[in-house]
This record gives structure tokens, C-alpha cells and sequence, in this order.
């Protein structure tokens, strides 16, 4: 189906203005189906935390983040540390003085964790 429009006792300007409103994104105006008007949003990149081991404490001693994210335990401590989840959702090992272990959230939910040498040690990751 052609349509023809004429625009002609509009001045140029209107006649620019009435073209774009009618362009799919103004209300009223036909959309093709599946189209939203709107973009796409951009996937959510992955961040990184960093939780230093420092004064035998986690600090912070809690994070929420997402699935995906990635937490990097850094020692700075003179002696070594682990961070470890008791339910098995991840250990690190020891972690060497000067040394760091990173992981990367995989499944939502509460996981609290501590140095398996300094039990009063412990964080929890939140992830949502």
C-alpha cells in the first residue's frame, strides 16, 4: 500500500516535526510487532570486589552482588588466611601473606564464610 502525505501548507519545520513523531516511537502511532519503541538494554557487566584480610577481621565483612561477579580476597596480614563457606559453596585454600584469591558468584542466595584458622573470622556474600 502506498500512502502519499502532503505536507504542503505546513511550514518545513512542522512538516519535520509531524514525519518523526509519526516515525513508531510517539503514541498512536503504528509499531511494528515486537518492537517496543524503546532500545534494548545493555546485558549488565560483571564487577569486581576486592575484600582485604587485614587485622584477622574481612573488611568489609559483607557484599551483595550478583550473579557473576567476581570477590577477590588480598591477605595483608603476616600469616595466612582462608575464606571458606561452610555449605561447600567455595574455599579458597590458605591464602599467603601478600597473596590473593578471587571467586566468582555463581548461585543466588546468603553465604556466610570465615578463615578456617581464625574462626571468629567471618563474612557473609550476598548474592542477588
Amino acid at each position: 500500500m502506498n500512502i502519499r502525505l502532503s505536507f504542503g501548507h505546513l511550514p518545513a519545520s512542522m512538516a519535520v516535526a509531524a514525519l518523526l513523531l509519526c516515525s513508531g516511537a510517539a503514541a498512536g502511532c503504528r509499531q511494528e510487532p515486537g518492537q517496543s519503541g524503546r532500545a534494548a538494554e545493555a546485558p549488565r557487566k560483571p564487577v569486581s570486589y576486592t575484600v582485604s584480610m587485614d587485622a584477622t577481621a574481612f573488611d568489609p565483612p559483607a557484599l551483595t552482588l550478583a550473579p557473576g561477579d567476581t570477590v577477590v580476597w588480598v591477605n595483608k596480614d603476616p600469616f595466612p588466611h582462608t575464606a571458606t563457606a561452610p555449605q561447600g559453596a567455595f574455599s579458597s585454600g590458605s591464602i599467603a601473606p601478600g597473596a590473593s584469591w578471587s571467586y566468582v558468584a555463581g548461585k543466588k542466595g546468603d553465604f556466610a564464610y570465615a578463615c578456617t584458622f581464625h574462626p571468629l573470622m567471618k563474612g557473609t556474600l550476598h548474592v542477588q
